[in-house]
């Protein structure tokens, strides 16, 4: 048929990783140890452990937690093992860290923990565009790891990828 819209992205070897598929979701939460501080210092280890005993944990349950302190104290390793140690039953995973963090290390391990053999050898576009909220350090992750593997590895969408990397070819 002349005239016939033909679709060269989808007949073309090219792959598309797309970072946003991979989100997990799982709740994000957050648990700033500030509240337990006297005087937002100071760490009394039998108060922490008396409130803790009081918590119920199940809140967290499958949830992606984020430990941090939003005060200037300076405080003992134990505390944020011992908050560890509460809510492990429950959470999916527990980091050290803000929110920004959180998301930074959940993108971290799922990357590592991916099998990128499906790209050996092809042209690889790291999708750009997205409606959640994906860390830039994921994207840089995700190009260092696809480059052992992919042919290229592009950036943003099919109609406008910027070129990131090009593997060379050996004669």
């Amino acid at each position: 048929m002349e005239g016939e819209i033909v679709n060269k992205v989808a007949n073309s070897a090219l792959k598309v990783f797309d970072l946003e598929d991979m989100y997990p979701t799982n709740p994000r939460m957050d648990v700033d140890i500030a509240q337990w501080l006297y005087e937002g210092f100071v760490l009394r280890e039998k108060d922490f452990r008396a409130a803790l005993k009081d918590i119920d944990w199940s809140i967290y349950q499958d949830a992606y937690v984020g430990l941090f302190c939003s005060t200037d104290a300076i405080l003992p390793g134990w505390a944020y093992m011992l908050l560890t140690s509460h809510l492990q039953p429950f959470a999916k995973r527990i980091f050290l860290g803000d929110r920004a963090h959180l998301e930074k290390s959940i993108y971290q391990e799922l990357l590592f923990s991916l099998d990128y053999s499906q790209y050996v050898g092809f042209p690889v576009i790291i999708k750009g565009c997205s409606k959640k909220e994906i860390p830039e350090e994921a994207y840089v992750l995700a190009t260092q790891l696809m480059m052992n593997h992919a042919r290229s590895v592009m950036f943003g969408e099919a109609c406008s990828a910027v070129p990131v990397y090009k593997r060379s070819i050996k004669k």
